[in-house]
Parts: structure tokens; sequence; C-alpha cells
């Protein structure tokens, strides 16, 4: 077995690691922990981080990012956002990103959160955490999960407003060019 590696590369979005890249070997990535939750019900960033991280001494670095319904979309004030689903179909489109995670950064643990239902500006609407022993895989990883989530993950928003219009979401060009600068889905 190659010694472990208190060093890995850094990558660029979109870019594979090479074969001789510094990496942690196969025994220490089996320690990934992997959480998916889609749910109705907010969530506590401080309790799931520390749900994370409890009793583990080999993660060097965690990226968050907590996504919260913003008040206004360039239009009328946003009295609401309303996220539908297909059970079953949604959470396994996640975990099919987590894995595409894994697969590319040497990741420790990760939690991917996703509400779903009547949520108000201010609310949460999704939490990414993604550990590893280095900072850089931990703030990469983060960044490629939102991304995905933003395009891949079966989900359907509909914005309601203080008017008492409202409309559906439909995928916006920016998010579509951040998934595409890590490369092929």
């Amino acid at each position: 077995m190659p010694p472990l590696s208190d060093k890995v590369e850094a990558q660029a979005p979109g870019q594979v690691p090479s074969q001789d890249s510094p990496r942690v070997p196969s025994p220490r990535r089996a320690q990934v922990r992997a959480q998916v939750r889609v749910q109705a019900e907010d969530f506590d960033v401080g309790a799931e981080f520390a749900a994370l991280t409890a009793g583990r001494r080999d993660i060097g670095g965690v990226g968050c990012f907590v996504g919260t319904v913003r008040a206004t979309t360039g239009g009328p004030a946003l009295e609401a956002l309303t996220l539908e689903h297909y059970p079953g179909m949604t959470e396994r489109a996640i975990t099919e990103i987590v894995t595409k995670a894994e697969r590319r950064w040497p990741l420790l643990g990760c939690t991917v959160i996703h509400r779903v239902g009547r949520m108000v500006p201010g609310e949460n609407i999704v939490l990414v955490l993604a550990a590893s022993a280095h900072r850089q895989a931990a703030l990469d990883a983060t960044a490629f999960l939102i991304d995905w989530l933003k395009t891949q993950a079966p989900f359907w928003k509909q914005e309601s407003f203080a008017d008492g219009s409202a409309t559906w979401v439909e995928a916006r060009e920016a998010d579509d060019a951040a998934a595409a600068r890590w490369g092929a889905r």
C-alpha cells in the first residue's frame, strides 16, 4: 500500500485528477459518510456540521453552502417559493451527484439537504457540506455539488408574489454555465 499523502493536488474546476496526483488511498476513502435528505422541515446548520464531524480527526476542512430564499428576484416582491419533487427519484438523482463528487475529490464525508414545500424569504432551502482532509478539495466539491444540484436535481420551483401572481421558474443560462465549468455531466 502506498504511504498516505498529506497533500492533494489542487484541481481547477473541470480538471480530472491524473493517475499521478497524490490522493488518499482507497481504504481511507471508504470512510466517506454521505447523507442525502429531501425534507419539508428546516435544518440546523450547526447540528448538521457537528453530526458530520463528530469524532473525526481526519477532516482538515469542511466546505459549506447554505442557500436561502431571496425576497426579490428582479421583479415584484417575492412572497413565497414552493419547491416540488418526485420522492425517490429526487433522492436518487442527488445521490448520483454526490457519488460523482466522491469520485472527483477525496471526500471524508458529505451532507446534502434540500427542502421542498412552501418557503418564505429568509428561510433555508439547501445545505451542502463536503468534508476532506484538505481545504481545496472540500471547497471545490461544495461548489461542484451546488452547481450540479441547481441544474441536475429534479425540482420544480414556483415563485408566488405579493401581488397574487405566480410563475414557474425556468432554467437559467448562468446556472448551466456554472455547472458546465466542471466538465461533462
